[in-house]
């Protein structure tokens, strides 16, 4: 299902389209009406200009908001081999930007058919570690969200995975000799050692 495939000497690089379905539901929360969250995916789907409502009912609404390409990369396989093996559920992450932190940017803005605002998806990846990178340096407008990966993009990303992949051996450093003449610390006192004589 990957449509594009790019191959330098360095790198490997496969994306598919990915729709994004953003949630809006009812909240009893006193200053709060609704939340907004990431639920899921569609592999393969179409670009949009706007947000598409996909179902309503019982204060819950589900949007088609954007239409992302999701990239793999050769040097994100151990990444991606932790998510799709490792997990109980493998997961596509989804960074929401919102515009409720007062920035009026055009390009930001996402509004719903009634003319309400919505968080905008900007990014989606299969790699709980670049995902993590996200989640330590997002500001108050951004957040990230693990939604389920459908069965045809693990047996993507399995494949690619299969494909690249290469295990690093593990190898022990070696401890080197202690040398007095050096200043080191001497791992016998636990105190530095000056160079020269004593």
């Amino acid at each position: 299902m990957a449509d594009r495939t790019t191959q330098t000497v360095h790198w490997t690089t496969e994306t598919m389209s990915l729709g994004v379905v953003i949630e809006r539901r009812a909240s009893d929360h006193r200053w709060q009406s609704h939340s907004w969250r990431a639920v899921g995916v569609i592999p393969g789907a179409p670009a949009i200009e706007t947000p598409r409502l996909l179902r309503e009912a019982d204060g819950v609404a589900q949007y088609h908001a954007a239409t992302l390409d999701i990239a793999l990369y050769r040097t994100d396989t151990p990444g991606y081999k932790h998510n799709i093996r490792n997990e109980t559920i493998p997961k596509i992450f989804v960074v929401l930007r919102s515009d409720e932190d007062g920035d009026d940017d055009e390009e930001d803005a996402l509004e719903t058919a009634d003319g309400e605002a919505m968080p905008r998806p900007f990014f989606v990846t299969a790699c709980p570690f670049e995902a993590s990178v996200y989640l330590d340096t997002t500001a108050g407008g951004e957040v990230v969200e693990p939604v389920p990966m459908p069965d045809s993009v693990i047996a993507w990303v399995e494949a690619f995975v299969t494909k690249h992949h290469v295990d690093q051996p593990f190898k022990k450093r070696k401890r080197k000799p202690f040398d007095p003449r050096k200043g080191q610390a001497d791992p016998r006192k636990g105190q530095a050692v000056r160079a020269g004589r004593r």
